[in-house]
């Protein structure tokens, strides 16, 4: 009991004031779009016009325990086990695969069917794969500095992940997680010209792929011209311009959008954007956008001081999950503007959906857990 209770001590001190009440902030204002977006298809779907609402509210209590469980893991357990992580991540990603196991919904196999709850298995499996190259960039900073092996290891793991991934199809989560890694060991000292190397070979292999599937071309097609064919392959996008034009300067209000209302699809899920610019305007987006860019400036401060105090494992997760979230936003945003071809990325913190809030709290919480110690550590040193 002593040594459990020892392994989940949390360190004395207050978390990053600024990175924290953001964090709260963004979660609040996603339950409100949740359930002003929504209220159409739920209406339809259960008759219940706040049943997403309702429902979204409990993955957030989940996610709120779930974060808290993982504020008390200190870093160094986690360090120690990332090669099970590793093991945990891959075994995920290829069970949702697996006939009679993976569920599959609109022709995707992502998920896991656990009676009335569904878990998307690439949410958990990409957190345990960026622990993992976390880990290995602590140990092999050496390696990754001075060889290519050093730069090759993990990423012979990575391209299985991401193989897995296009087989369920999910090409946008096996993109952010490539980048995500890339941030990590670019942060962790490998040459940039690797990196470049390997990112041009990456972006080949990916073109290859857009051209090669007839899904995805139309969906390139649709993204250069949605207009072309506004009631057709370029419907969605026609339709989230059009809501985001209505916002105007302020915005129609909170609950006054007509895009919501059978319009638009998944208003509520990759769309959410959308109805907020609709309701909220370009000065509620531009809030929004700057909430998002604290939480990423903070999360940068976070793993620079975890570096400076040489807790480099922690540094580095905290690089890579302030990476991630920045990154997710911005696809998600411009996938809403028509800037990129849809990908199916929620809006962190904000888009419904219980496997992507409930991760998205853990990686939260991972950061505050990497600036409390690294906090702890400084005023240690500094006595």
């Amino acid at each position: 009991m002593k040594n459990l209770l020892a392994a989940a001590y949390l360190p004395p001190v207050r978390p990053d004031v600024w990175l924290l009440s953001t964090l709260i902030v963004i979660g609040c204002l996603g339950l409100v779009m949740v359930g002003s977006s929504s209220v159409a298809v739920a209406d339809r779907m259960t008759g219940d016009p706040m049943y997403f609402f309702y429902r979204q509210t409990v993955y957030a209590l989940i996610g709120l325990i779930i974060g808290f469980v993982v504020l008390h893991i200190p870093m160094r357990v986690l360090a120690a086990n990332t090669f099970i992580m590793l093991a945990a991540g891959l075994a995920l990603l290829a069970l949702v695969l697996i006939p009679g196991i993976g569920h599959s919904v609109n022709g995707a196999r992502r998920w896991l069917d656990f009676g009335p709850v569904s878990l998307q298995a690439s949410e958990p499996a990409r957190l345990l794969l960026v622990l993992y190259v976390a880990g290995y960039a602590s140990r092999r900073q050496f390696d990754l500095a001075t060889t290519w092996a050093g730069l090759f290891r993990p990423m012979v793991f990575l391209v299985i992940a991401c193989f897995l991934m296009l087989l369920e199809p999910n090409f946008g989560a096996g993109a952010i997680l490539i980048t995500v890694a890339g941030i990590i060991l670019f942060v962790a000292g490998a040459r940039l010209f690797n990196l470049v190397v390997l990112g041009v070979v990456a972006a080949v292999a990916l073109a290859a792929l857009v051209f090669s599937s007839p899904y995805r071309m139309e969906r390139l097609v649709s993204f250069a011209d949605p207009w072309a064919h506004p009631f057709a392959s370029g419907f969605q996008l026609t339709q989230s311009l059009i809501a985001i034009g209505r916002g105007h300067l302020f915005g129609v209000g909170l609950g006054n959008s007509v895009q919501k209302l059978s319009y638009l699809p998944e208003t509520h899920t990759d769309f959410l954007f959308a109805i907020y610019a609709e309701e909220f305007g370009l000065v509620g987006s531009i809030v929004l956008i700057v909430l998002f860019a604290i939480v990423v400036w903070r999360g940068f401060v976070v793993a620079g001081r975890a570096i400076d105090v040489g807790q480099f494992f922690g540094g580095f997760l905290a690089y890579g999950l302030s990476g991630w979230l920045s990154l997710q936003a911005f696809v998600n945003i411009a996938v809403n503007m028509c800037l990129l071809p849809t990908k199916g990325l929620t809006l962190p913190l904000m888009s419904y959906g219980g496997s992507s809030l409930v991760m998205m709290c853990a990686r939260c919480a991972l950061i505050l857990r990497v600036d409390m110690e690294s906090t702890a550590a400084l005023r240690e040193s500094s006595r």
